[in-house]
């Protein structure tokens, strides 16, 4: 028996639309949740993983078109989310699969969307779209009923902006800990907008992990005494997250440090680098080359920002990865001071290994400076 996502295109009319401010349009069906949404449009090159995605906070106001043809057809578990809140904006798919086939589901993608207030299309030409990005940039897109008229919609995209600083949106309103048994250190967390795995990567390596709101002052941090602190991932313009800058510069030097995402670009401002806006961004699997083994990584990524490799050098930060394909910033550190970052995710466990070395990194340089202190 067919169900309502198995239809035949010929026999059924396109329901929802995508916009553009120059009136471009990409027709399709629509699930999820029924409501129109201004977003930033994005493009996601991941074979798998899409529910990782739409849990993401780093996809807060975006709106994601998968490459990847077939979406759903594994549903979702209740055990892999990133987030307790999904924020991403919307979903874009050429082809949906309403019947996964995963012993371990336990919603289909589109109900959990419906629930979350997420809207989706598919049918879309995602090729053609992807084209359309990658040519003329990310860029404001409304998603909406086929039969909203071109010139109504085009007005509501000019009238509406997306906010830059959406950290404030997903950070955590108080502390709350995610512990382990055999506990050796204790590391605070600077929420920017974490995911899960990158606690439960830390919970692993022995620490107790306390997440902190993103306007947490240094000074309330240093009343915890922790063992190292962890500038996390989010969505949004680092340099708009002023408040976490400040903190970390206030902690630079003081504890241990690691920043993955928009936690190793806040750390390069706080040392007077600079960020670029980037036209595309990286979403997907991308090659990282570490300087120091000379060994490729395969990493998951997600940003539409990037540090400013001239800017580096002004400042003390030393530049440890870079990306294969457009040769862009992917990790710094500052050994005199304990403190290195990556852009990439290595909790996403690509490779699957390849980075996980990270998290050991920061466990041996936690007990480097408490073995010196």
């Amino acid at each position: 028996m067919l169900k309502r996502f198995e239809v035949d295109c010929m026999d059924k009319a396109f329901d929802r639309k995508i916009v553009f401010e120059n009136g471009e349009e990409y027709y399709g069906y629509g699930f999820g949740a029924v409501v129109d949404r201004v977003c930033e449009i994005v493009f996601n090159s991941s074979v798998v993983g899409y529910q990782e995605i739409i849990s993401d906070p780093s996809y807060t106001n975006q709106m994601v078109v998968m490459t990847y043809p077939l979406i759903g057809n594994y549903g979702v578990t209740d055990e892999d989310f990133e987030s307790k809140v999904p924020t991403l904006g919307a979903i874009v798919v050429r082809d949906y699969n309403d019947m996964p086939s995963n012993f371990r589901y336990t919603k289909t993608l589109a109900e959990f969307m419906e629930d979350s207030g997420i809207p989706g299309i598919y049918g879309v030409d995602t090729r053609k779209l992807t084209r359309s990005i990658r040519d003329l940039g990310t860029r404001k897109a409304l998603i909406t009923s086929a039969d909203t008229v071109t010139e109504d919609a085009v007005k509501i995209l000019e009238n509406v902006e997306i906010p830059e600083n959406a950290v404030e949106k997903v950070s955590c309103k108080k502390r709350w800990y995610s512990r382990t048994t055999s506990h050796k250190y204790n590391i605070v967390a600077i929420d920017c907008g974490i995911k899960l795995s990158i606690i439960r990567s830390l919970n692993a390596a022995g620490c107790n992990v306390t997440v902190v709101p993103y306007n947490t002052s240094a000074e309330e941090i240093e009343f915890m005494k922790p063992d190292g602190v962890f500038v996390s991932n989010g969505p949004g313009d680092p340099s708009k997250c002023t408040e976490v800058i400040e903190t970390v510069k206030k902690l630079i030097g003081k504890y241990p440090m690691f920043g993955i995402a928009m936690g190793h670009q806040i750390i390069s401002l706080a040392y007077g680098a600079t960020i670029d806006k980037m036209k595309v961004g990286h979403r997907g699997g991308y090659p990282v080359r570490n300087l120091a083994t000379g060994k490729i990584e395969c990493t998951s990524q997600n940003h539409g920002y990037v540090v400013n490799e001239k800017s580096l050098e002004k400042t003390p930060l030393t530049i440890t990865h870079v990306n294969v394909a457009d040769g862009s910033v992917e990790g710094v550190c500052n050994k005199a001071d304990r403190v290195f970052s990556v852009q990439y995710n290595p909790e996403s466990a690509p490779g699957p290994q390849d980075s996980g070395y990270l998290f050991g990194q920061f466990i041996e340089m936690i007990k480097e400076a408490k073995d010196n202190a």
